[in-house]
């Protein structure tokens, strides 16, 4: 009678109605965010040619052994941190930030603060 909500579905609705407006360019490379329960993981991607340019998350070894746990604030500053000192090795200080249909709040506003500190413009 009922239909099940499925937080997955909303959130992948919410995350292609941004995407609309959301690009990456060659200028201006987008920074995805997703999280899962246990982890975190960001990526600078760039839309136009569709390849990723930086990665950073909680599975890769060097930010595994930093945090003790994957899915908390603590960590989401390591992969923010980790992230946008990547990108500027990589030449890249301007992005657009894709916060992935999640709220602005915890880990994600977390990461995005960390990326900033490090030097990041968004």
């Amino acid at each position: 009678m009922y239909k099940r909500i499925d937080r997955r579905e909303i959130r992948r609705k919410k995350h292609l109605r941004v995407r609309k407006k959301v690009v990456g360019t060659a200028e201006r490379p987008r920074l995805a965010v997703y999280r899962s329960l246990n982890h975190i993981y960001a990526q600078i991607i760039n839309d136009e040619t569709g390849t990723t340019l930086v990665a950073a998350s909680t599975v890769e070894p060097a930010i595994r052994s930093q945090v003790k746990y994957g899915g908390n604030v603590e960590a989401a500053r390591v992969v923010g941190k980790a992230v946008a000192e990547k990108a500027r090795a990589a030449g890249i200080t301007k992005v657009v930030f894709d916060r992935g249909g999640y709220l602005y709040h915890g880990r994600v506003k977390a990461l995005a603060d960390a990326a900033r500190e490090a030097g990041l413009e968004f």
